[in-house]
């Protein structure tokens, strides 16, 4: 068999990114983290992301599907304004970083991104949105170090930003021993729409 045989499915999800001075400022408030705690499964900065809808493994012939309807939403939305601030832990494993700003306007872009995924025949969870950024995982049995760092950040609060694309992005879970990595397929400009053309 061909190791170069292209995956017939690809693990998607559709999202915001902040842009490079957001993450950088975050990145610093996390650098005594990175030394205190090198055992932590840091996600590289450049794949940090704040998910609007995870649409899991697809067939890859089903993503060119969803590519025309998030272009048409992304140009028909306003960017928003954004903010990193604080921090918190899903069940003292996941060490995120909170989202501030226009969060009335992200609830109402992520239902509008999963009615667009449904339309195109795609499955997607109805949980609510809770925006956040993934910054790591503990290792098994490591019980304290992210709530350790989630408390050195709760006072953080970064310099408010605005989004300027929705990204599809896809990772190679499941292909790789290694972190994981994402890549965009796709993104787009939000508010893009000339107003000659709708």
């Amino acid at each position: 068999m061909n190791d170069q045989t292209q995956p017939a499915t690809v693990r998607v999800f559709i999202a915001l990114a902040p842009p490079d001075h957001a993450k950088e400022e975050l990145a610093r408030e996390l650098r005594p983290a990175y030394d205190t705690h090198p055992r932590m499964r840091w996600n590289r900065i450049e794949d940090w992301h704040i998910t609007l809808a995870f649409l899991g493994e697809l067939p890859v012939e089903t993503v060119p599907l969803l590519r025309t309807p998030l272009a048409d939403l992304a140009a028909d939305r306003r960017p928003l304004c954004l903010a990193l601030r604080g921090s918190g832990n899903f069940d003292d494993r996941v060490l995120w970083s909170g989202i501030d700003g226009d969060l009335d306007e992200l609830r109402m872009l992520a239902a509008d991104v999963r009615t667009v995924v449904k339309n195109c025949g795609v499955a997607v969870a109805d949980r609510p949105l809770r925006p956040h950024l993934t910054l790591a995982r503990a290792r098994r049995g490591d019980r304290s170090s992210v709530g350790e760092i989630a408390e050195e950040l709760v006072g953080f609060t970064g310099r408010p930003w605005t989004t300027e694309r929705l990204h599809l992005v896809g990772s190679n879970v499941g292909r790789s021993r290694g972190p994981i990595h994402y890549r965009d397929i796709e993104a787009w400009a939000l508010g893009d729409r000339n107003p000659t053309e709708a």
